[in-house]
This record gives structure tokens, C-alpha cells and sequence, in this order.
């Protein structure tokens, strides 16, 4: 069933509200306490979980601490290209991919995978439906409403996967 004009305008409306959320979640990223804290901040979220999920955070803190101000600015950056992305629907399909991979990160780390889970717990955690989100991007191209991709898809010849694709396989 094709999506009407005004959904596929909503859609479009909808990634880049979710690009300015990233945008303003990415220049927490590049403030010092971030950068300076970002080992501290995976380890918060150890207390109380089960040993794999320590272990599995433990990893990832290990790998931080090679170098954590590399890291953190990894982060920023990629969260950064990602708000990017969103705003403007350019490369939408690498960019609903690659922060459905990041948001996966940060729910399986930072946020320990939603956990603990005991009495009283009352959410998941944040990250996890984010996957989703971009999933649904992804399953209504909406880089090509109000996006670049529109412009960009039919001239990436190979690439174009990397793009939302054509507009008549939109709707």
C-alpha cells in the first residue's frame, strides 16, 4: 500500500525531529566531562546486573580505556554524522544502520541492557526502541522526503544502497 503525500511528509518531518534530538545528544558528547569521564560512565551501570552482562560492559570498558579521549571523540563524531545524516537524509540507509548499531551499543553498555532488573524496576532504557525508530526510517525510506537522497540515490550508480533508493519504490 502506498504511503500518502502527508505521511511521507510526516515521516520525513519525524527524521529530522529525530536528527535534532541526536544533534543535541552529540554536543553533550564534546563536552570535557564526557570526554573525560566516559570509562566512568560505562562502569555505572554495573552495579547489580548478572555476571555475562558485567562481563560483556567490562569488555567494553577495557577496550575504552586503550585510549578513552580517542573514544570518546569517536562517539561525538559519530553521533554527530549520524544527527547529520537525519537532518539533511543523506546516506539515510548507512545512517539508519549505523546508529541502530550505536544505539544497540549504548543500550547493551551504558545502559545495561535496560537492568538491572529487580523490584521496582520500571523501564528498559531508552536506547532500545531507538533501534526500532530506525528501523521504521529504514522500512519507509524516509530519507527521501524532504532529504538529499531523493537527489542522491539515482546518481550513486552501485552505492545506492546507501541511500534510501528511488522515489517510486517510496510510494
Amino acid at each position: 500500500m502506498p504511503i500518502s503525500d502527508f505521511n511521507f511528509r510526516m515521516i520525513g518531518l519525524l527524521r529530522i525531529a529525530f536528527g535534532l534530538v541526536w544533534l543535541i545528544d552529540a554536543q553533550f558528547k564534546w563536552r570535557p566531562a564526557f570526554v573525560d569521564h566516559l570509562a566512568s560512565y560505562l562502569s555505572g551501570a554495573l552495579p547489580g546486573q548478572p555476571v555475562a552482562i558485567q562481563t560483556w560492559i567490562h569488555l567494553w570498558i577495557d577496550v575504552v580505556n586503550v585510549n578513552p579521549v580517542a573514544f570518546a571523540y569517536l562517539v561525538a563524531l559519530a553521533e554527530t554524522a549520524l544527527a547529520l545524516a537525519l537532518i539533511f537524509g543523506l546516506f539515510s540507509n548507512l545512517a539508519f544502520l549505523g546508529g541502530a548499531l550505536l544505539a544497540l551499543m549504548i543500550w547493551t553498555t551504558a545502559e545495561g541492557f535496560g537492568g538491572p532488573y529487580v523490584v521496582g524496576s520500571t523501564d528498559i532504557g531508552a536506547a532500545i526502541i531507538y533501534v526500532f525508530v530506525f528501523a521504521f526510517m529504514y522500512l519507509t525510506s524516509a530519507g527521501l522526503s524532504m532529504g538529499a537522497d531523493r537527489w542522491l540515490s539515482p546518481r550513486l550508480g552501485r552505492y545506492a544502497w546507501l541511500a534510501s533508493g528511488s522515489p517510486e519504490v517510496a510510494g
